[in-house]
Order: structure tokens, then C-alpha cells, then sequence
């Protein structure tokens, strides 16, 4: 094992150990119901913001932004945009009504809403099925760091490590455990990108090689590429290299000129350039340097409709998120919550500076990514690649591979804390939601998606969270923007407009995750669904709802009095507060 391996592991190692280490600290104060789902409704705003930044910047924003920067140019900022701004709609049109609901979950605040068994149960399966999604590319993130850092050992045992220690932070300490973790992990995070990108910065500061060339990147040094997945690559400029393996479908083991145009190459060949060699680029991404700078210059039909879709999941899905929600129901009172959202705005702005500005030197310093489509790995890879060897790029790789576990603990934290929460709460799951069934739902929602990270094929992980934000948008939002700020919203509406929405953004999901690839508009709506999903969601929830008035519920203004009343007028409820008087203290019950 070499000294790089040998310190990337020891810092992921030291991360999940400090990160247990500290949630044992919760563990001593989580003693009932509302402790382990709530934390008590006691995280003061910015305890909760570093928390709330912990647990958002996941797989997603650590690992595929950089990525994708790297290979899209300016049209990948969409993404951090989008991841952000966010939190701009969550505050303006949910954030301190829901909390004044006094609910910690959005099922629940459907059952308070409408009183209705069946919004509640279809709510219930949403955010399963979106906490899952959410959590496959977390494991499967883990998994990526353990086998770049460490090539002697296998995907798998990242995935399985990572899943151990959520699902025991989670199960011995709740909600109060992971706060202290995850703002410790916020800040690791933060340092891991911001340090690194700062000594690239100073110390490639004489190397003046121009992203704005009319030609393709070219790689710095002789290297070879290992083709793990079947690939599509486009070349601008003709380049001569030797190849093993299957190209253009010809088996082919020696010398390979390609002139300009698509080739496909097949998983397991292997692809040997000379330095100075331009780089082949994956099919529908800019081939050369000059219009990577340029937005929409990539071959991506209907470029524009694809943006405004990735615009509108991003930003009205935030607020259907269960590992997002449930971090505000933990705030004191609507006020904190708030400025809990201000504060987060600001952290992650701040954040996505540094994967933006490291997306843009992997370009020149590890192009060997854009041939094998592991341009995730592009963090993890360009201390060494643009600093070679020595002490210092050893160091700051180990210490951006700990900030990528981080990652991956502090989201899959959050999400298994949101779908536990949901399933122990269900009536038809679990008999009365206590703390023992918030562990036994734990263990449950931390182990299937961890089987299924173990046999599901990879996608960049932005991607596959976009999809997550686009079936949150398609339900949730719907709900609980209608069922906030509409007083003619109804049961029979609120379930209609989950189906409609649910079904055909999750299936538009499927498609995609499946690997059907189609041309034209098709393509690109099945891609990002959204900007269909979204508004027809809502517009089934109107039209059902104004079709069953009668069903609206007689109090239905006290309810709506009590979301958007100030707490001091005392109208607000507790729900945890609800279940620790009908479950015993956990010191008692153990």
C-alpha cells in the first residue's frame, strides 16, 4: 500500500471515529421520544444552520460538482444554484408555518392539515421512496473514495463501512447525536475543499496554461485510461495512442488513430495517450477548451428546457426533502427557523466557491477522467496530479478523502433520521412511534438502501440527486405550499396530486436510472422531468380540490390561524411532545 493510500485511509478512518465519538456526547442527553426526532425543539440557529449545511452538502456537492464543472463548463452551475436557492423558496413559503404546525415530519403535518389517514400513508411512501434515492449515491460515494484512495480494496467496503456507522450514530443517539456530528462535519467539509483549492491557487500561480483555448484539453502527462464502463467519446482534433480491448467494435491491441467524431469504446479496455495528446471527450459534452467557457455549447438537445427543469427540481424540491424538513422542526420557535434558513444560505454560498474553482483545475491536471467517465474522483485525484509527489500532496489528499466521508456520514445521517422518523411514526408500520421503534425503523432505513448501493450501477451523483429533487418537487412541494398558504386545499386533492405527481416524476426516474436513452424532446423531458411534473401536480391538487369542496374541514381556518400566527399567541402544538406523554422515558424503558 502506498504512503497516499495509507494516509487517505487513516483519515477517513479518524473521521468516522471522531464522528462517533462525538455523537456519543448526544447519546448522554437523548433520554425520550423527542430527544432522539426532534432534539427536544431546542437547536438554537446557528447550531442548527451548521448542522442543516452538514447534512445538505452530500456526495452531490463534495464529489460531482467539481466533476461536472470539469466537463460541462458553466452549464454545471446550474447545479450549486439550484442546491442553494433552494433554500431561498423554503424559507419565504414553508419554513415557519410548518414548524408552527408542530410537526417534524410532512406526513404528520398532512394528517394535522387534512385529517386524513390516506394523505398520510401515500406521504409516507413518498418520503421513503425519496430518502432511498437520496441515500443510494451517499453509499455509493463512500464506496468511490475507499476504492480511489485505496485501489487495492473494493467499492463495497466503503459502502458497508459508511452504513455501519450512520445507522449506529442514528440508532444509539437520534436526532440529538447527529447535531453535534454534523456540524462538526459541516466545517471539515468546508476546510477540505476551501484549503486545498487555496495552495492550488498560490502554488500553480506561474502556470499560465489558458482555459479559453480553441482546441481540446490535452493530457499533462503520459497516461493511461481504464475504460470500466462502456463510453461514447467525441474528438475535435485527430489523436493517435495505443489501445487493448474493443473500439468502434473491433477488437483492437496496438496502435489506434481516431479522426474527428463519436467512437464508443467497451468496458475493460484500456487506452494508453502520450502527453501533449488531445483528450476525448464523452459525446454531447464540449470538445474543445474555448467553448467549454461558453454556456449551452455542449450536442445536449433542448439545452434550455433541460435548465429550467434542473432550475425548478432544485429549487421547489429542497422543501420536500425529509432530511431538510425535519432539521427545521427542531428549531425553538418559526422566528429561529427563519433566520436558521439565512444562515444556511450563507454557509453554502460560501461553500460552493471551492468545487466550482477545483472543477476548473481538474481540467487541466486529471483530463483522464473525462475518457473514463469518473469525473466524481476529480477532487480526490488533482492534489497529487497538479502537485505530484511529496509530503504535501499526500497530506492534502488524505485530508480531501476524510471531507468526502464526511460527506457521505452527514447526509446518509440526516436522510436515515427522516425516514426513521416517518416509519416509526406510521400507525400501520409501528404501534406507537417510541424510541424503540425509531431504532428498529432506523435499522431498516438504513439497510436497504445499502443493499441497493451495493448492486446498483453508478450515475454522477448530481444527477442522481436531481432526480431525488425532481419526485420531492412533484409531491411535496404541492402539498405543503397548497396546504400552508390555500385554505381550499382537500384531502381527495392533496392525494390525487401525490399520485399524479409522484407517479410520473418517479417513473420518468426509473427510465432513466434504467438506462433507456431516447432522442428528442422524449429524452430530455424523461431526463428532467420537472417542468411537467411540477406544475401538473399542483394543477391536480387545484381542480380535484375544487371539485370536493364539501370535504373541506369545518376548523379549516383555525388551522390555517394557527400555521401563520406568531407562537407567543400560544397557539401552536407540539407533536413530539404528544409521544413522550404516551411513551415512557427511555431510561425507564430500558
Amino acid at each position: 500500500m502506498t504512503p497516499a493510500a495509507v494516509v487517505a485511509l487513516t483519515s477517513i478512518a479518524l473521521v468516522a471515529v471522531a464522528s462517533t465519538v462525538i455523537g456519543s456526547f448526544g447519546v448522554r442527553f437523548a433520554r425520550n421520544t423527542s430527544d432522539f426526532l426532534v432534539a427536544s425543539r431546542t437547536v438554537g440557529p446557528t447550531a442548527n444552520a451548521g448542522a442543516i449545511s452538514g447534512e445538505y452538502l452530500s456526495a452531490a456537492s463534495f464529489l460531482s460538482v467539481a466533476g461536472m464543472i470539469m466537463k460541462d463548463g458553466p452549464d454545471a452551475l446550474w447545479y450549486p444554484v439550484g442546491y442553494t436557492g433552494g433554500y431561498l423558496a423554503l424559507l419565504l413559503f414553508v419554513s415557519a408555518p410548518l414548524r408552527r404546525s408542530g410537526a417534524y415530519t410532512v406526513p404528520d403535518f398532512a394528517e394535522f392539515r387534512l385529517r386524513s389517514p390516506l394523505v398520510q400513508r401515500v406521504s409516507t411512501i413518498f418520503v421513503i421512496v425519496i430518502g432511498w434515492m437520496y441515500l443510494l449515491p451517499q453509499l455509493q460515494g463512500a464506496g468511490l473514495t475507499v476504492a480511489t484512495a485505496v485501489p487495492t480494496l473494493p467499492p463495497w467496503t466503503g459502502a458497508v463501512a459508511a452504513g455501519l456507522v450512520v445507522i449506529a450514530t442514528v440508532v444509539f443517539g437520534g436526532m440529538r447525536s447527529i447535531t453535534f456530528v454534523q456540524a462538526f462535519q459541516f466545517w471539515l467539509k468546508l476546510t477540505a475543499l476551501a484549503l486545498p483549492a487555496l495552495i492550488l491557487v498560490i502554488y500553480l500561480g506561474s502556470d499560465h496554461r489558458p482555459f479559453n483555448r480553441p482546441a481540446p484539453p490535452q493530457f499533462p502527462t503520459d497516461t493511461t485510461v481504464q475504460i470500466k464502463t462502456d463510453v461514447v467519446l467525441q474528438v475535435s482534433q485527430p489523436v493517435t495512442f495505443e489501445a487493448t480491448g474493443v473500439l468502434d467494435g473491433q477488437p483492437v491491441r496496438g496502435l489506434v488513430r481516431w479522426n474527428t467524431g463519436e467512437h464508443t469504446v467497451l468496458k475493460n479496455s484500456r487506452l494508453t495517450f502520450d502527453a501533449g495528446s488531445s483528450v476525448p471527450v464523452p459525446a454531447g459534452s464540449p470538445a474543445r477548451d474555448s467553448s467549454w467557457l461558453t454556456p449551452l455549447s455542449g450536442n445536449e438537445e433542448h439545452p434550455l428546457v433541460g435548465i429550467y427543469s434542473l432550475i425548478m427540481a432544485c429549487f421547489l424540491g429542497t422543501m420536500g426533502l425529509p432530511h431538510v424538513l425535519v432539521r427545521f422542526y427542531t428549531n425553538p420557535d418559526g422566528r429561529a427557523t427563519r433566520r436558521t434558513a439565512v444562515a444556511v444560505l450563507a454557509m453554502l454560498g460560501g461553500f460552493y466557491l471551492f468545487p466550482t474553482l477545483l472543477g476548473a483545475m481538474s481540467r487541466l491536471y486529471v483530463p483522464q477522467l473525462l475518457v473514463s467517465g469518473d469525473t466524481d474522483a476529480a477532487v480526490l485525484l488533482l492534489p497529487s496530479a497538479a502537485l505530484g509527489g511529496g509530503p504535501l500532496p499526500t497530506l492534502i489528499g488524505g485530508l480531501v478523502a476524510a471531507g468526502a466521508w464526511a460527506a457521505f456520514l452527514s447526509t446518509a445521517s440526516g436522510l436515515v433520521v427522516g425516514v426513521a422518523g416517518v416509519l416509526s411514526t406510521s400507525p400501520t408500520l409501528f404501534r406507537r412511534g417510541g424510541v424503540r421503534d425509531f431504532r428498529l425503523a432506523a435499522v431498516l432505513a438504513g439497510v436497504v438502501p445499502l443493499g441497493l448501493a451495493l448492486f446498483a450501477t453508478r450515475m454522477d451523483f448530481a444527477q442522481t440527486v436531481a432526480l431525488a429533487f425532481a419526485v420531492a418537487a412533484s409531491t411535496f412541494c404541492p402539498l405543503l405550499v397548497l396546504g400552508i398558504w390555500w385554505s381550499g386545499l382537500t384531502d381527495r386533492g392533496a392525494v390525487a396530486g401525490l399520485l399524479v405527481g409522484g407517479v410520473t416524476s418517479a417513473g420518468a426516474v426509473m427510465v432513466s436510472l434504467i438506462g433507456f436513452n431516447f432522442a428528442g424532446w422524449l429524452g430530455t423531458l424523461l431526463g428532467r422531468p420537472a417542468i411537467i411534473t411540477v406544475p401538473l401536480a399542483f394543477l391536480v391538487m387545484i381542480v380535484v380540490s375544487k371539485a370536493t369542496s364539501g370535504r373541506l374541514l369545518p376548523d379549516v381556518s383555525r388551522l390555517m390561524l394557527r400555521l401563520h400566527a406568531p407562537e407567543r399567541l400560544g397557539l401552536s402544538q407540539d407533536r413530539a411532545r404528544d409521544l413522550d406523554e404516551a411513551t415512557p422515558d427511555l431510561r425507564k424503558a430500558e
